[in-house]
Parts: structure tokens; sequence; C-alpha cells
């Protein structure tokens, strides 16, 4: 029984006057039709990358078997760079991976390559000459890592089994910079498993401007306490050593509160082959996440972060001396975001940097001296800037894009240093991204909206259309076989006077007078987005084609609102985001054409940890959920994530046991069902496996399925298509 008042404040947000939000064919969509035929599958524009004279790019053609030099104006092959045809003996079968040398002489090439985790990899890398055509190994003694050109193009940094090497490629000797490297106890080059995973980035070692040192950091795992899975035989792929004894695979992994690895960063000069070590402070409870080379000879820039990540700053380091001095320092009452580590942007002029901060309560650009000194905001409001595209040092210009306009939105923007002369480059409201030539003279703008399947054009630097690369015309004629209801925005206001933004997927012939059951999907993670003008056309709509309203509310702590929404849940992760899903489908069931006794809720990960939550939370609001892979306490979770936002469990133990689905597993009420991977190195198993026993230990019923093997994707051959098949039929049954 409803007691509380909700606010409609807005029913549909148009993108434009003139769209239709329905498509009325005969078909209906179906998960075969998605996920085994790939009829919804759009197209884009990947892998092109700038020559230097901004008026060309390369791309690979012909799946990976070749790599061409095209004109951004015409789009016409100007030359084949490379090509397998052209290599006797078969070493290369396609191409991975490519990167040309900088006076764009020779081309390094991947090819082979073997996961480790979400971003990292090994491969087979190879020299190419393009003007002699021959081709080289980079290394004859295994696999390799991040193989980097040199910036004057005579050597390629690597790393292998855990230590950094370079080869010299006019001599074709291998170097070993270091030796100390060591499985799960010292790397050297590259990120440990949770730098990769929450810090978003790879490569942990960068060549100085002069190519005469190789500035790394190294990160000693030995004292990180080890997380072991079992791997068994399977079938996609066959692991046929463990048929009859599993393999148990360890790694270290540091969990909330845990040790970490302790982290040093360092400077290896070829000539004299000496490693200078950095003075990164006395603490070794510390994270070094980005690491990178200033336009002043010899100094490198140090990005620290203290252990609980609320204070930022940016050191100088002497790379003949190892000596370092603070430039800018940051502290935040809550925790400084990820999001702003891969945006500091040292200038031509060698006298001025870019950097992206949250101190004004949203994400803005600042310029400042090279000395830490603020010059002035580049960009400022109440609105969110989303990504700093580049910097134009000709036109003196910065280019980015923002939800100035609505955080369901993305346009891009050009403006100059001193924050004046703004001006929007994209025109059509939806979601807007560009990536621009070496140059700046040209820029490809990607455009899609809830009703409109990704637009890649081309444009000059005046905004001139040149052509367009893709426009989904094939996607679009098929999608008039079909029918279905495009979204609808809403927004609506909660008990507590939170407005929330929302998404709503009607079925086809949708009747107002008829009454509908609900599946609502969320994520909800801090900083996320779903309910956004942008293209998507998958699961939600075959749910909806089988008679379900399908609808997303990004409720508070998901982003692009400013820090005030984002940063509410603090030390209380899954509070106000349960709260806000329920508050959701309260609202919902106000709705006359919404059967308030089926409502349903799914996600996967931290969305998987919040339906948890409201189905044991919801006090009965939900009849049917689904958790895949979820977080069910945040002891077992990662420390860099989970600690941003909690802190340690010692300094917040209410804060982890208040919202742990663990501790409320006797409230379930509801059909749900758990899903996991027992291969998941992420959110392991151990989450489910505790939540299982809790669930067991209250007598409360509930369905499970495990996919041996599989990862935090839980994808491979039959996988997904199973997963989905699994997720369609149990609602069918129970909601």
């Amino acid at each position: 029984m409803l007691n509380k008042v909700y606010t409609l404040v807005l029913v549909l947000l148009l993108a434009m006057p003139s769209l239709v939000f329905s498509q009325q064919g005969d078909e209906k969509v179906t998960l075969e039709a998605w996920m085994k035929e790939y009829k919804f599958y759009q197209r884009n524009v990947q892998g092109l990358a700038s020559m230097n004279d901004g008026i060309h790019y390369t791309e690979t053609v012909k799946r990976g078997k070749a790599v061409t030099k095209c004109s951004f104006e015409t789009g016409n092959t100007i030359d084949t760079l490379f090509s397998v045809n052209w290599i006797d003996d078969s070493l290369i079968e396609s191409v991975e991976e490519y990167i040309l040398s900088d006076d764009e002489t020779k081309m390094l090439i991947g090819t082979n390559s073997e996961s480790i985790f979400r971003h990292s990899y090994v491969a087979d890398f190879y020299i190419f000459d393009i003007k002699s055509k021959k081709l080289t190994a980079l290394s004859d003694h295994g696999k390799q890592q991040l193989a980097t050109f040199s910036p004057d193009g005579s050597k390629v940094a690597f790393v292998r089994t855990n230590n950094l090497y370079y080869k010299d490629l006019q001599t074709n000797q291998e170097i070993q910079v270091t030796k100390d490297g060591q499985k799960n106890a010292i790397i050297n080059g590259a990120p440990d498993w949770v730098y990769e995973e929450e810090f978003s980035f790879n490569q942990a070692f960068e060549w100085s401007p002069n190519s005469q040192e190789i500035a790394y950091i190294k990160f000693d795992e030995s004292k990180v306490k080890e997380f072991g899975m079992t791997v068994f035989k399977g079938s996609f792929p066959a692991y046929e050593e463990n048929t009859l004894y599993p393999e148990h695979e360890v790694w270290k992994y540091p969990k909330a509160g845990e040790d970490n690895s302790v982290v040093s960063v360092h400077s290896y000069q070829l000539a004299g082959s000496k490693t200078i070590h950095f003075d990164t402070g006395t603490n070794p409870d510390i994270y070094i996440p980005r690491i990178q080379w200033t336009k002043q000879a010899g100094q490198l820039s140090i990005i620290r972060l203290n252990r609980l990540q609320n204070k930022i700053e940016i050191l100088y380091g002497n790379s003949s001396t190892g000596a370092t001095s603070v430039i800018l320092s940051e502290e935040n009452p809550y925790y400084i975001s990820e999001s702003v580590l891969d945006y500091l942007t040292f200038l031509e002029d060698n006298k001025h940097f870019i950097w992206l901060s949250e101190r004004s309560g949203y994400f803005h650009l600042y310029l400042f001296t090279n000395d830490g000194k603020l010059v002035n905001p580049i960009t400022s409001g109440n609105w969110e800037v989303t990504s700093f595209i580049g910097y134009d040092a000709k036109r003196k210009t910065c280019y980015y894009q923002s939800a100035e306009e609505s955080p369901l939105n993305r346009s891009v923007y050009s403006i100059k240093l001193d924050g004046k002369d703004k001006k929007k480059i994209s025109v059509a409201k939806g979601w807007n991204n560009a990536m621009f030539s070496s140059n700046f003279n040209f820029y490809i703008l990607t455009h899609s909206s809830a009703t409109s399947p990704t637009l890649v054009t081309l444009h000059d630097s005046k905004h001139k259309l040149i052509r367009t690369l893709e426009d989904n015309s094939n996607l679009k004629k098929v999608l008039t076989n079909y029918a279905f209801n495009y979204p609808e925005f809403y927004r609506f206001k909660t008990s507590e006077g939170v407005e929330l933004n929302g998404r709503m997927i009607k079925p086809a012939n949708f009747d107002p007078t008829r009454k509908y059951p609900v599946l609502m999907t969320q994520y909800s993670g801090p900083n996320s987005q779903q309910v956004m003008d942008n293209w998507s056309f998958g699961w939600e709509q075959v749910m909806a084609s089988k008679g379900y309203l399908v609808v997303t509310v990004d409720g508070r702590g998901t982003g692009a609102r400013g820090e005030a929404f984002c940063k509410v849940t603090y030390l209380q992760l899954g509070k106000y985001e349960t709260i806000d899903q329920i508050e959701a489908a309260k609202y919902l069931q106000t709705l006359p054409y919404v059967d308030g006794s089926r409502l349903g809720i799914w996600g996967w990960s931290y969305g998987g940890y919040i339906s948890s939550l409201c189905m044991v939370k919801g006090e009965g609001i939900f009849k049917a959920g689904i958790a895949v892979a979820p977080v069910t306490n945040w002891r077992y979770y990662d420390n860099i994530y989970t600690e941003r936002y909690m802190r340690t469990p010692q300094e917040n133990a209410e804060g982890y046991d208040s919202n742990s689905p663990l501790n409320f597993a006797d409230k379930l009420q509801g059909n749900f069902l758990l899903l996991h991977g027992t291969a998941d190195d992420n959110v392991h198993f151990q989450n489910s496996a505790e939540f299982i026993d809790k669930l067991v230990q209250a007598n409360k019923e509930f369905d499970m399925f495990l996919y041996p093997n599989r990862n935090h994707g839980i994808y491979g051959g039959n996988t997904r298509y199973h997963l989905y098949t699994l997720k369609t039929k149990f609602l069918e049954e129970k909601l």
C-alpha cells in the first residue's frame, strides 16, 4: 500500500520534434536474432590512426591481412604499408595490433596474443621496415608485453616475465634492463592486477623524449596475499592437463584493508646502464597510478595518491639525481576520482599544463603554469567535462566532450586556453564524441541517440562535412522489419525530493489500458550511467518484445550530475542506490499501465550487488530478481576500488556490514536467480558462495547456475547465449 507521493517531472524528452518513437514491422525481436544471427549489430569506424602529416591515416583491412595508408579527405587508399602476403612462411597470419615509429619508417606488429588479465596480454611482436619490406622478430626468447618504439625509432622496449628489456634495432642487441622480476613477487614496467583493473592502465614504463632513458614503475607484491581458484578441464577451451586433477591457479589480489604492492619509480639510463631511483616519499603505503615525461629535458612527472585516495599530488623528478618536488596538490573531502588521471597534458610552450579537477564540485579543465600555479579555469559551470579530447597548439584551442546540455547527452566543444570563444562542434542531440588528426585539420565525429544508430562523419577544421564514413543504413533497413518501441526518457521525484532520470522501453503495440509487468535493469556503480540518449539495442528489446516494460533508473551515486550527487554514497556503498531503485519501483506502481505485483530487477557486477540488496531489503516489492557475478560483501573486493569509496573495513566496519546482502539473507523475498563464473578473477566466486550458504542457512529457496572456468564477463563458445536464455526463461516463469 503506497503512502508516498511522487511527482512526474518530465514524461518524455524528445531528441528532436520529428522523431518517431516506434517501429512497426511484422517480426518480433528475439534472442536468436540478437545473439545468434547478429541482426542488430551496428557498425562503427575503428582502428584509424592519423599519420604525421595530418592528411592521411592508416587502418587494417581484409580482417587484419594488410595495413593501408588512406586519405582523410577522399577515403581512397594511397598505399599498402604492410601485407601478410609479402611475408614468407606465414609468420603473421593477421595483424592484431600495429604502431608506426615516430618517423613512420618502421612498423611494430603484434600477433598471436594471449590474455593475462582484462587489459594485459603477451604477443609475438615483429619489426617491419616499410621501405625494404624486411620483417624481423622483436625477440626469440618468448612472447613479449607492451612493445613500444623509442621516439627516435631506433629501439623497442618491452616487458617479458616481469622484467623490462629493450632491443637496439641498429645492433640487433637485446638488453635486459631489470633482473629481479619474478611471478607473484616483483613486476617491472607493467602494473599488478589491482592497478591494471582499478587505475585502468596497462603500461608502467615510458621512453624519455630523447630516447636515452626509460622511466618505469616497479611493483613489489611479495607481501600481497594470494587468491586462488580452481580451473577445470572444461571444453571451450579445454584444459586437458586438468582432466583428473584440476589446476589451482593463484595470483596476488589485495582485498580491502590488506597489504598492497610497494611501488617505486626508476629511470634507466641507456648510456652507462645506470638506474636512478626517484624519491616518492617515506610512506610506502601510497599509489603511483601514472608517470609521464614533461617537455623539460630529464624531468619526469609522477602522480602520487595517498592510500585513502583523497589527496593527489603531481611531483617533478630529476632523472639525473632522483630528487623530486611537489608541484600541485589537491585534497577532496570524499575521494579523488580515477577519471582525472589520463588528462594531464604538458603544452609545447614548456610553460604550462592542463589538468582535470573536481575542485569546483564538477569536472572541469584548468590551466596551470609548469610550477603549479593556477592561471585560470578553461571550462566552468554546473556541468561536467566528461572527456578531454586534445589540445591544438597551433590554434591554441582545447577540444572536449561534456554533459553541459543534459546528463543524458554528450556534446563536443572547442574553447581557448583562457576559457573564451567556446563553440559547440557537434550539432545533433544525443551522444557525440570526436577524434582529431595529428594536426587537428580533420576530425571524425561519432553520433548516436536512443532512436538513431551510430553515424560517423569526417569534417575539416572549419567543421565542413567532408564525407560520411558509416551511417548504419543496413541496420536501419533491418529494423524496419521488426516491431518495437524506442526508449522514452522521464524524470521523477522521490519521496525524499530527489529527481532521478529514467528510461523506459514499452512493448510493441503498447496499449495504455493494459497492465504490464516491469523488468528494471541497472548498474548503479559510482560515476556510472545507464540512462543515456545513445543507441542501444539488445536484450532489453528482447524482453520488451515478450510483453515487459523495461525500465532503467540512474540513482544517486551515478555520474554527470556533479560531485554532490555522485559522492553521496561515500562510506556507505549500496545504501542510497538500493533506496533509489526501490523508490523507482514504487513510482512505477503508480502508473496506470503497470502491474505493480509483477516487478523484477536484475544487474551484473555492481548491478548484481544492487539487485541482491533490493531482493533482501525491498520487503517483497520485487517479485523476481537476477544477480550476475555480484559483490556480496565489500570485504571480499580489491582495496583500490573499495577503499576509494568505503575506506578500510578497520575504519568503517558499519559501512561494510550494513549494506552487505550476506547480513540480510534471511530477509529475501521473491524469486531469486544467482549466476557466477567460477574463474572470475575480478568479483570472486567467493562472493556468491558465501551468499549461497547464508541463504541456505536461512532456509531460503532460490535458483543458481555456475559457469565453469568463466571470468567476470562469462563468455566463450555458447556461454553468453546460454546465460541470456537462462535469464529470459527465469523471468518468463517467475515474473
